[in-house]
């Protein structure tokens, strides 16, 4: 990574995630052919939104339908150095009363913004890990995943699957496939969720389908679906 100081490459780290890239790495090789190397401080803050155009136009020399103007705003505010209003991570949370012995699910959310699902899984910030039992949902823990941007695309995948090894599910805004790939076989369910929405409110959904999980819950959690008990019932019915 010689061809890139560690102030810039935090700077193009925090633009990808704007742009919803799930790989840095690939956001900085680019960089690196429109600026010429080394990339730098100076160099970046240099960088227009027409130049940005440039870089992420296809070979039609029309932008991806995920780019928008806002987000490329705020990429081009991130290469700059400017601060960005992001919001700092959440405190863990003590488990509530009475649930320390109770089974419980845990799940992985991608975030950027406090307790925001707002993550992409190769870019963002952190991984929030919740713990949802029958009756309590509860922050359990904060991983800090920037550190891992620096990595290798498919090392970076395998590093963030093995720092959640310890979860059944997987909450993200988007995940690509040779990294879901990665995550299932660390015995992890992605979920994806396009839209950006609080955590909290995504769980609370999850929970209230622990009686009564549809089939893929089902399979995650290890237990029958109400569909399969349906059809078993009208097989032995039969």
């Amino acid at each position: 990574m010689s061809s890139i100081s560690k102030a810039a490459a935090q700077r193009v780290s925090n633009a990808a995630r704007a742009l919803c890239e799930d790989d840095p790495q690939a956001f900085i090789l680019a960089l690196g052919n429109h600026l010429g190397l080394p990339i730098n401080e100076k160099k970046l803050r240099s960088l227009t939104i027409e130049d940005l155009n440039t870089m992420l136009s296809g070979q039609d020399g029309l932008l991806p339908e995920n780019y928008n103007h806002a987000a490329m705003q705020a990429a081009l505010r991130c290469l700059w150095g400017e601060p960005q209003n992001q919001q700092p991570a959440p405190e863990p949370e003590s488990p509530p009363e009475g649930v320390m012995d109770a089974p419980y699910l845990q799940v992985a959310v991608a975030s950027n913004n406090g307790e925001m699902l707002d993550g992409h899984f190769g870019s963002c910030l952190r991984f929030l890990i919740y713990r949802v039992t029958y009756d309590a949902l509860y922050l359990h823990e904060v991983r800090d995943a920037a550190h891992l941007d620096l990595a290798a695309g498919s090392e970076r995948n395998a590093l963030r699957a093995d720092l959640l090894k310890d979860c059944q599910l997987l909450y993200v805004q988007s995940i690509g496939g040779p990294a879901a790939a990665k995550v299932i076989r660390a015995g992890i369910h992605p979920v994806k969720f396009p839209l950006p929405e609080p955590a909290r409110e995504r769980l609370v959904q999850l929970q209230q389908h622990l009686d009564n999980p549809p089939p893929w819950l089902a399979r995650v959690l290890g237990v029958e679906s109400s569909v399969s008990r349906r059809f078993a019932g009208e097989e032995i019915g039969e």
